[in-house]
């Protein structure tokens, strides 16, 4: 007998298809189900309370139409504010993405670390948390990016966006003597899931060469340890791809290598 397991992967928009394609290349034998709340895009527009007030309930929702074996919260900052809610109210196992500051911390060899988040995930209580248990010593910068996140999408869809536009966002995680190797940034915190969709961009407008770190990788790590061994001979499944605001994707040649290849419905 064969069982396909569930994962439901919720975002704010696009962002998530980067963890996406984590999980996808760890757990292809999976049913994936992509919801992207672009309905409610971009969240860091909104207030916490409002992204709780609109996250907790849909979840619920999508759990009773989907029926998931697990959950991965594709946002940090949904996750950043919504995990602990959901957790409460709901017994699916949940996979969170929050700001990867312990990893680049202990990797870091000028002691100079940048996290590059939307302002809200950077302002939140649980990421400056994080650098008081996690920072080892290091001078944590914290740059909240107002843009980064629609550019992606924008990107993503097929719309010109200028070198500048990055680079305006970009520029403030790099700290530090430009000629002093050994006194700037030496790694940046991607802090939302967006931004590895621009990373080769990113790589190529940096002032100087730095570590990026994307949490996807660990993310797909813990999905496949939550779900166990895979069951029967299943090497893929199928997956759908929905949008809250209830519009055609019109994406698809785009998001299937997010997708591993397969079409989404």
């Amino acid at each position: 007998m064969t069982y396909s397991p569930t994962i439901l992967v919720f975002d704010s928009g696009l962002g998530g298809l980067t963890v996406l394609r984590e999980v996808v290349a760890a757990r292809p034998d999976a049913h994936y189900v992509y919801v992207a709340d672009d309905a409610f895009f971009p969240y860091g527009h909104h207030s916490e309370d409002e992204i709780i007030a609109r996250v907790v309930p849909l979840m619920g929702e999508l759990i009773r139409t989907h029926d998931p074996d697990l959950a991965v919260i594709a946002c940090n900052t949904a996750s950043t504010l919504v995990l602990s809610h959901l957790r409460a109210a709901y017994s699916l196992p949940f996979v969170g993405t929050v700001p990867a500051i312990k990893p680049a911390c202990a990797q870091s060899k000028t002691r100079r670390v940048s996290v590059l988040g939307t302002k809200g995930t950077v302002k939140r209580e649980y990421t400056k948390a994080l650098i008081r248990d996690f920072a080892l010593g290091c001078e944590v910068t914290l740059v909240g990016s107002p843009e980064l996140a629609s550019l992606a999408e924008a990107d993503l869809s097929g719309h010109p966006i200028s070198d500048d536009a990055i680079l305006a966002e970009l520029t403030p995680c790099f700290v530090g003597d430009p000629q002093d190797t050994g006194a700037r940034t030496d790694i940046v915190v991607l802090a939302c899931t967006h931004y590895p969709l621009l990373l080769d961009r990113l790589k190529r407008l940096a002032p100087w060469p730095v570590d990026w770190i994307d949490p996807a990788p660990a993310i797909a790590r813990r999905v496949s340890d939550l779900l166990g061994t895979r069951l029967g001979d299943i090497t893929q499944s199928g997956a759908e791809m929905i949008f809250t605001s209830n519009r055609a994707h019109g994406l698809s040649a785009t998001l299937m290598p997010f997708f591993g290849g397969r079409v989404p419905a």
